[in-house]
């Protein structure tokens, strides 16, 4: 599957419509980016399971805001609507398989069960004045 170009107003429908969502955050000004472009094309023709989604920071501001983008370029990965992994800088090809390969490795109902003990611990302390700690949206499973 060739990449896609996605914007702030199809981003949720494409992380919720697709069981693997991987998004290149990225800009045309940005020699990584402009490097890293092609090879993630060439392996998104690999992965026809897999959606390649592309977001230029330059036009879509708010939504790389959303994200929390600050170094391009960034390459998050979704499983099942949940951010599973992501880490600024240009990979190479091995490194973005490895990053694929693991993602589709990955137990979801652990991922699930882990989500949602975060998400009551979160509830818990918000319901006794304490913040919590870390984002609740999955991104702490570990590392791959």
């Amino acid at each position: 599957m060739a990449t896609v170009d996605i914007t702030g107003e199809q981003f949720a429908s494409t992380i919720e419509g697709n069981d693997i969502v991987l998004v290149d955050f990225w800009a045309e000004w940005c020699g990584p980016c402009r490097q890293f472009a092609p090879t993630y094309s060439a392996v998104s023709e690999k992965h026809p399971d897999v959606v390649f989604a592309k977001v230029d920071t330059e036009a879509e501001q708010q939504l790389a805001a959303e994200a929390g983008i600050s170094s391009i370029p960034t390459l998050m990965a979704f499983r099942e609507k949940v951010l599973v992994f992501s880490q600024p800088g240009a990979l190479a090809a091995p490194q973005l398989e490895q990053v694929i390969d693991a993602v589709k490795a990955l137990d979801m109902e652990e991922v699930h069960a882990h989500v949602a003990r975060s998400q009551a611990e979160a509830a818990a302390a918000a319901g006794n004045g304490s913040k919590s700690s870390g984002p609740q949206d999955g991104s702490q499973i570990p590392d791959f």
